[in-house]
């Protein structure tokens, strides 16, 4: 079944972790990036986990999952060896809050995408859990591509149209204006101009 691409907004949101291994551990910086507030559940948890717990960056409770751990949770990632605790974690979230257990399909209802980052600007990769290794090749084809300016370069194109967007001009000529701003060719000339006042 066809996916629905989208970009979540998790600024204070509560995301529950089950697991306390190296697989939670690789979930939970994008989680943290986002703003998310984090919960760690696992009877034990690894050393990075530890230190993330002792640091406050991460909520740990040392127990085993329990349903009600999902109260106030708005996504769950189910990343414990034991299948059948992951099946468990998908049983008491599914009819409401958003699933994911790496490397178990059968067990989710949303999937981590695979991400260039440029700043504000994402690019997600998804082959609909077919092909993780096909959507992490694809992802390192796109970070040649995008150089890590195209960050920078999209704050410029963001001020930019805000000062456009206050103008009282004609908004056709605003939008082919916008568009041509956007332009590779745009781009090349930024990138030709921040090169030389570096080199000042």
């Amino acid at each position: 079944m066809p996916l629905f691409p989208a970009f979540l907004n998790l600024t204070n949101r509560l995301v529950v972790v089950v697991g306390g291994g190296t697989v939670a551990q690789s979930k939970i910086p994008a989680l943290l990036d986002a703003g998310a507030h984090v919960r760690v559940v696992a009877p034990q948890i690894n050393p990075q986990l530890a230190e993330w717990a002792r640091h406050l960056r991460v909520e740990w409770l040392p127990k085993l999952f329990a349903a009600d751990d999902l109260s106030s949770a708005f996504l769950v990632i189910a990343a414990t060896a034991l299948p059948a605790v992951n099946e468990h974690v998908y049983r008491a979230a599914e009819r409401h809050i958003l699933c994911n257990a790496p490397d178990d399909i059968d067990h989710c209802n949303f999937y981590y995408g695979s991400v260039v980052q440029r700043g504000d600007l994402q690019i997600a990769i998804s082959t609909n859990g077919k092909s993780p290794a096909l959507a992490q090749r694809i992802r390192k084809e796109l970070e040649l591509a995008y150089a890590d300016q195209y960050g920078e370069w999209l704050d410029w194109l963001g001020a930019v149209r805000e000062v456009l967007r206050a103008d009282p001009c004609d908004p056709e000529l605003r939008k082919e204006l916008l568009h041509e701003l956007a332009s590779q060719e745009s781009f090349e000339r930024y990138r030709r101009s921040r090169e030389r006042r570096e080199v000042a």
